[in-house]
Order: C-alpha cells, then structure tokens, then sequence
C-alpha cells in the first residue's frame, strides 16, 4: 500500500521522454538557470563519467574542463530544471565509473570514439 502511494506520486514528476545516453558520452545538458526574475537555459557540455540511483532518484555526472581546471556537475536525471539532453559523441569505455579521469591532463583525457546510432551525428 505505502509502495503504490510512493509509485502514484512519483510518477507524476517523472520525466516521460529520457534520450538514451551511457557512460562515456560526451553530453550537452540544457539546464534551466533563474537569475533574480529571469529565467534562462545554460548548456553544460561534457562527458559522462558516472550514473547512479534509479527511479526518482537517477543522477548522472558530467566532467569537462575549463580553462585548465576541471569541472563536474550532478544533476538528476528527472529534475525539471533539466530542459534537454542532448548525446553528442560516444566513448568507448569498459568500466561503468569513469573517475580516472580526474587524474589525466591535455589530450589523455579523450576517450576512442565509439560507432553508435544513440548519438547525433556530426
């Protein structure tokens, strides 16, 4: 009974439409920022180095860098702040957590390219 009420409420705020995209992708992530009484959508593109929870609960993290420091967001997978997620390339990788990374500098930081039809193509 309790699990049916969390279940209804839940689904509710679910997102219907999630684009497919797996760990080593490189991602651009559309979010929505309010600044005083402005909205407004920021990308924030990078790759894909974990994904967590499930449900309600999915979150997914991004790395890129800037300006020679590195940077990660989390965001939830169902939030909606998060207007669009777009794959741009894949990554072939062979490890579901991808936190090597964050060690690696300059051109060690690239992933091989991987040949999916998940990703836009460019």
């Amino acid at each position: 009974m309790k699990k049916d009420l969390i279940d209804a409420v839940e689904n509710k705020s679910r997102k219907k439409e999630i684009p497919y995209f797996e760990i080593g992708d490189t991602v651009d992530v559309h979010c929505r920022i309010e600044e005083g009484g402005k909205t407004r959508v920021q990308v924030f593109s990078g790759i894909v180095i974990a994904r967590k929870g499930r449900g309600m609960n999915e979150m997914f993290t991004v790395r890129r860098i800037v300006s020679d420091e590195g940077v990660e967001r989390t965001f939830p997978l169902h939030s909606p702040n998060i207007v669009d997620i777009k794959p741009l390339r894949s990554g072939k990788v062979r490890r579901a957590k991808l936190y090597y990374l964050r060690e690696r500098s300059g051109k060690s930081v690239r992933l091989p390219k991987r040949h999916s039809k998940h990703t836009a193509t460019t």
